[in-house]
């Protein structure tokens, strides 16, 4: 049986309503860093408009959205549509449900990063919890300004729930 490719994971788009904040916050709270953005997208002929049709259908009429990494080169792509508006779900925590429901950052200081995303206006979602005393493994669930929920973890997870 021939052996399956492996990949690298690359990012993960969030959607926002207002993506010049969220470039701040994520860049301020997360140290995150901008790549490129915001850039505009119109529901056009051009080469992002062709794109983005291809991928939303016809009726998205204009959104922007910008490219942030973190130390490790994974990205977080943030998204602003106007049409629809951009809106904050009522449930954001539907783990039940198929698809993503988080995303997770490691933290060697996860209490120190749960007390910064507080104070940059997120939410600490659950408490710290250690689910290895002997290794002094963590994590704790919180949410940035627009219900994204972010896990944040004390060690890489490979390390984390390697056997």
């Amino acid at each position: 049986m021939p052996q399956s490719p492996r990949f690298a994971f690359s990012h993960v788009g969030v959607t926002v309503p207002d993506v010049a904040l969220a470039i701040d916050w994520y860049t301020t709270t997360l140290g995150m860093y901008l790549l490129v953005g915001p850039l505009e997208v119109l529901e056009d002929d051009g080469p992002l408009g062709k794109a983005a049709t291809g991928i939303y259908g016809v009726g998205f009429t204009r959104f922007q959205f910008a490219h942030l990494a973190g130390i490790d080169g994974i990205g977080i792509e943030l998204f602003e549509f106007d049409s629809p508006k951009s809106v904050r779900r009522n449930d954001n925590f539907e783990f039940w449900m198929g698809g993503i429901y988080h995303f997770s950052l490691t933290a060697p200081d996860v209490s120190g990063m749960v007390d910064l995303i507080v104070a940059a206006g997120g939410r600490q979602r659950s408490e710290i919890l250690v689910i290895n005393e002997e290794k002094d493994y963590s994590l704790v669930y919180c949410e940035d300004p627009w219900g994204t929920v972010i896990e944040l973890c004390s060690h890489p997870y490979s390390q984390l729930w390697a056997g």
